[in-house]
């Protein structure tokens, strides 16, 4: 059984296996305690999903609304004019038709993201540019930067999420909407606010207001995500009446079910309850923040999302650990070796409750300590074999100047399936450098292995070789580097910009960033909404 249940993650790419096969997998019908999906656990309220399963019948059984109808409520209930609205079934059917009817050629991304945005623009042909956010500055994202970056490329779409999925980063809406200033001229500026209900660094965060003023912004926002009902598939967009009517025209009419209307419909009743619910989760945020940052070596990340991203202790395989948690201790993590920028040494671990905190905790003990805390789980030859290294990101960049390394997209296809940590080949180091680097890797590989291991026997030193003779060394050559040329036109696809990578590019070897800082500290609690109104997910005031 646990070997059914662990070669799910094998079959999928991008994104982790659904609960409901793993719970056809688990053998007795149930899922894990689940720490992967990103959504809030305390709505809706036992007493309405009380409510829905004495509908069950009727909802399953006649046709929705037309998507304009559940459309209009959502507007009233949000104070947003239906004009600038488009629902969806799923944020993700918007980003598709976003990709399909406003990205012309190119579309910039900070990495590491959510899958849809890289990967949805490649299977329609369009160039992706990939920001690489340093795991050495903690995963946050300089506007300046990613705006030079945008301008090198000549990008015609550029896409923030805020926060950040899967690192919790946040920005502040006045850079947000200084960014938009500066990129007025781009076809397209997307702001994926698909986690923002769950931050609390700033009182009314949303940019919505700029969006349905401006010619080129749209807003995405997800309602599975903070109603905590994913598999109803509900999202929606707003942009100015133009943009969003494009969208709107291109859905079915009944791309909405009837789950979807029923939810809509009663939210007015509920306003309350889900403003505790949102209060309640970055509390327990905070809470489980402390927790894991106290198990050694371990990483948290300051995050405004409703999840933790984490780096594991050195010598520990997400991969290794993600398997063990769910056949040993039957708790499901999100380990991030399959997302571009990241690599298996990071887990996004979902805010719940304190009791299910307590059950991570303990299993992550066991897991990467054994029956005590210090010595992290030795690196095993398992798991996937791909992994895409933010550190591998840091050391192209540096050694190419950016360009990037000749035919790195063909080895990549050609590479076949690698061991964990082990990803695109890299340049090969100097002999002196290997020579004075291999006491201090093996002192590393040892010191993760903990107390108890057989120690191999030690080899006898060879016999000394007779010195070489001094060769003549040739004056050296006048370094001319050559000035860097800005790229006129579109760059063709799979060609790397200067600071830019492809997809191809990012895989590599997993390996801790230099100078990265061993603690962070967490994002204030501040800005608590008002429990007794309806607090208006488009960050729009509050409705009675």
């Amino acid at each position: 059984m646990a070997d059914n249940v662990t070669s799910l993650f094998r079959s999928t790419a991008a994104h982790s296996p659904s609960m409901a096969a793993l719970a056809r997998e688990g053998g007795d019908g149930t899922g894990p305690v689940d720490f992967c999906i990103p959504c809030n656990p305390y709505f809706p309220t036992p007493a309405m999903m009380d409510t829905m399963a004495a509908r069950l019948k009727d909802i399953i059984t006649y046709y929705p609304s037309s998507a304009d109808t559940i459309t209009a409520e959502l507007c009233n209930l949000l104070q947003l004019p239906p004009q600038a609205v488009a629902m969806g079934n799923g944020s993700t059917e918007l980003i598709t038709w976003i990709d399909h009817l406003l990205v012309r050629e190119s579309l910039a991304i900070p990495v590491p993201t959510f899958g849809r945005w890289t990967d949805q623009p490649m299977e329609t042909g369009k160039r992706v540019d990939m920001f690489p956010l340093q795991e050495s500055s903690g995963f946050a994202l300089d506007l300046a930067q990613y705006a030079e970056f945008i301008r090198t490329r000549g990008t015609r779409v550029a896409v923030i999420c805020n926060p950040n999925n899967p690192d919790g980063g946040f920005l502040h809406k006045h850079a947000l909407v200084q960014f938009m200033d500066a990129m007025a001229d781009l076809d397209l500026i997307v702001i994926d606010e698909s986690f923002l209900e769950f931050a609390d660094a700033e009182s009314e965060p949303s940019v919505v207001q700029e969006a349905m003023i401006r010619p080129n912004v749209i807003v995405l926002r997800s309602l599975g995500k903070n109603f905590g009902l994913h598999g109803i598939r509900f999202g929606y967009m707003v942009a100015n009446p133009s943009l969003a009517g494009r969208v709107r025209s291109m859905l079915p009419k009944w791309n909405l079910n009837a789950f979807a209307e029923y939810v809509v419909f009663m939210l007015k009743e509920h306003g309350a309850e889900y403003a505790q619910s949102l209060h309640q989760v970055r509390r327990d945020r905070l809470d489980m923040a402390s927790q894991l940052a106290a198990l050694p070596g371990l990483t948290v990340y300051p995050s405004q999302g409703n999840f933790l991203f984490v780096r594991l202790p050195v010598g520990a395989e997400g991969t290794v650990v993600r398997d063990r948690m769910l056949t040993e201790h039957r708790i499901l993590v999100r380990e991030c070796g399959n997302k571009i920028g990241s690599s298996s040494r990071f887990l996004r671990l979902v805010v719940r409750p304190q009791v299910d905190v307590r059950r991570l905790v303990s299993g992550l003990e066991q897991v990467l300590y054994g029956t005590r805390r210090g010595a992290a789980v030795p690196e095993l030859a398992q798991g996937t074999s791909y992994s895409s290294g933010t550190a591998a990101v840091d050391r192209l960049v540096g050694q190419t100047n950016g360009a990037g390394m000749q035919d790195l997209a063909a080895m990549a296809v050609g590479g076949g399936g690698m061991g964990p940590g082990v990803g695109m080949p890299m340049p090969v180091a100097q002999p002196v450098a290997v020579a004075a680097a291999a006491p201090m890797g093996a002192a590393a590989s040892m010191s993760s292995m903990g107390a108890g291991m057989p120690m191999p026997a030690q080899m006898p030193a060879p016999a000394p070789m007779p010195a070489p003779a001094p060769m003549p060394t040739p004056p050296p050559a006048p370094a001319t580097p050559a000035p860097f040329a800005p790229p006129s036109g579109p760059t063709p696809v799979g060609v790397p910009a200067r600071g830019g990578l492809t997809a191809a590019q990012v895989r590599g070897m997993t390996a801790p960033a230099p100078g990265a800082p061993q603690e962070l500290s967490q994002a204030p609690a501040t800005g608590w909404p008002n429990a007794q109104s309806w607090p208006n997910a488009a960050g729009m005031g509050q409705t009675g």
